[in-house]
């Protein structure tokens, strides 16, 4: 499961989709739906926000948001509990660190799946440094550690 934590908007299709996937899978965790994937450390992240379903949702809407944007019918209605229009969902904390790893790791599957969209990644680095989803607030610091292979 891979949940990213940089902008929606530097996935390949595969990537997006894949997460949208990966991600509705993570709703029916926090929901209680499933048996599987209970224990995946990339939901200890949602799971420390107040409110987990919400934050997930307002995760899911970030990415529908970008789908939309290119074209993608993903399903809204998926969506257990999007945000109210005008409703802010306290954003989640993720680390530099977090963000620099995340950014490798997508180079390393873009250059081997998506070369067009490693470029227009690049070409975006080059600016600034890695955006994140919308979800998130970008905070000093190293890897976090429910990332696998973090060395923890």
């Amino acid at each position: 499961m891979r949940i990213w934590s940089l902008h929606p908007s530097v996935l390949d299709r595969q990537g997006l989709i894949a997460c949208w996937r990966e991600t509705l899978l993570a709703q029916a965790v926090l929901l209680g739906r499933t048996r599987g994937y209970t224990r995946h450390p990339q939901l200890e992240r949602f799971r420390a926000h107040p409110d987990p379903v919400a934050a997930v949702g307002a995760y899911l809407c970030g990415l529908h948001q970008e789908a939309t944007a290119r074209g993608y019918r993903f399903d809204a209605g998926r969506i257990e509990r999007p945000p109210e229009p005008g409703a802010v969902v306290e954003p989640l904390a993720v680390t530099t660190g977090q963000l620099a790893v995340e950014t490798e790791h997508l180079r390393a599957k873009l250059a081997r799946r998506s070369p067009e969209m490693l470029e227009t990644l690049e070409a975006r680095l080059v600016a600034a440094s890695p955006e994140a989803h919308p979800l998130f607030r970008v905070v000093p610091g190293d890897v976090e550690p429910w990332e696998r292979g973090a060395g923890r």
